[in-house]
């Protein structure tokens, strides 16, 4: 696996991550050990970053990717999220911040956390304020690396103003490509960036099916791309971009994540999967070369991005 530096702090990480959320939430039923199977499928194929957050099941997420990881701890970078509460309201207040590192530590098992996120932003709290008190963390050994989530470019700017930033995690991916107007920004600062949902929720994954198809509790009955009446150009334009996938001899899922391979030598996707098998093709893409050719048909396929937005 090919490695990519984050920040000008000293993280660098393979050129493809692994999001644990579906472990834990968001995609219908799990099963745990289908999850730690795959989780421990990523590491063997050379995959080092492992992103999850407290929300992930408030710590069930967190303790299920510690598991998996366990025997290889020292192998890995192991990311995680503050900033939300049960009721999917911002709280980046100091104390909270320091409850919940400290359970992430707990549910995590580890010593320190590599790299710690906020994970949005909290209008009611300064990010000086959130920033200081990561900080505190970093100064008493217990996280690594800064970094932040959905942040605009003068959050990112305030933040790094108290401490280095490593990292900005955002949604990307060929439907969601709105993140691009901060790359100025993080080149000026040197922060790296990683990419969360980089297959569009799994509309780039080569197996997206109608909203009636998912479970009940399936964060993809409330996304625009899958609205009635996005849903049929949407699946055009993957129609498409398979097209152009399988004249490679890779797959949609692959082209998709080669292409944000390209977009920048920074850029860290973090696909998520609870199949190893699909774990394997997802990390085959870090092998995809893409030529320009490539990058222009898929930017006259989706110029836009997906139909609808990603919220």
């Amino acid at each position: 696996m090919h490695k990519r530096i984050l920040g000008r702090q000293g993280l660098v990480v393979s050129a493809i991550g692994y999001g644990a959320m579906g472990t834990a939430v968001g995609y219908g039923p799990t099963d745990d050990t289908e999850s730690i199977m795959a989780i421990r499928r990523a590491h063997e194929l050379g995959v080092t970053l492992f992103d999850t957050a407290e929300m992930y099941g408030w710590g069930e997420g967190e303790e299920l990717l510690g598991r998996a990881l366990a025997p290889v701890r020292d192998e890995v970078v192991i990311a995680t999220k503050f900033g939300f509460t049960k009721t999917f309201g911002f709280d980046s207040r100091p104390g909270h911040i320091r409850e919940v590192v400290d359970n992430s530590l707990r549910n995590l098992g580890v010593n320190s956390i590599d790299l710690l996120y906020q994970h949005r932003p909290d209008p009611s709290v300064p990010i000086e304020d959130v920033v200081g008190t990561m900080k505190g963390f970093v100064d008493a050994g217990k996280v690594k690396y800064l970094g932040l989530s959905e942040a605009d470019a003068e959050t990112i700017r305030r933040a790094h103003a108290v401490h280095p930033i490593s990292v900005l995690q955002t949604e990307y991916s060929i439907f969601a490509r709105d993140v691009e107007v901060l790359f100025p920004v993080l080149e000026e600062l040197g922060i790296g960036f990683v990419g969360y949902s980089p297959l569009a929720r799994g509309f780039l994954s080569g197996a997206v099916e109608p909203r009636d198809h998912y479970d009940a509790n399936d964060f993809r009955q409330h996304i625009p791309w899958w609205a009635p009446q996005n849903f049929d150009a949407n699946v055009e334009m993957t129609r498409k971009l398979t097209t152009l996938a399988e004249s490679k001899g890779a797959t949609i899922a692959q082209l998709s994540l080669a292409w944000l391979l390209a977009r920048k030598d920074y850029v860290v996707p973090i696909p998520g999967s609870r199949n190893a098998q699909r774990v394997a093709q997802n990390v085959a893409a870090a092998d995809l070369d893409l030529t320009g050719a490539d990058l222009a048909a898929i930017d006259e396929i989706a110029p836009g991005g997906g139909i609808g937005g990603r919220a």
